[in-house]
């Protein structure tokens, strides 16, 4: 049965969206200082982390409940997906700014 969760700010969102979401909105080091578990402080990554998440409820809870929190802050303040995507931009390393444009 396929219902539709339209109140659900995490319907048809991936852990991995979510993830890169709060990565480009804190970073590594922000994000380990609101969420202390080990794959966001010692030597993180996009792999190791949802690894951890996906095997730890409570840990991904916290993931989420971050996640729904500044969705909704930035809904209240009116941040524009463009200043989001901008800010990207910002976060990203040299090595995937060239990726990105191959």
């Amino acid at each position: 049965m396929n219902q539709s969760q339209p109140a659900n700010p995490l319907h048809g969102v991936t852990l991995k969206a979510i993830l890169e979401y709060l990565i480009a909105e804190y970073g590594w080091e922000k994000l380990g200082e609101r969420i202390n578990i080990k794959c966001f402080n010692d030597q993180p990554s996009i792999n190791s982390s949802l690894k951890f998440l996906r095997k730890t409820p409570w840990a991904r809870e916290k993931v989420e409940t971050l996640y729904v929190y500044s969705i909704s802050y930035d809904q209240r303040h009116g941040k524009s997906k463009a200043v989001a995507d901008e800010k990207q931009v910002e976060t990203e390393s040299v090595w995937d700014k060239a990726r990105r444009k191959q």
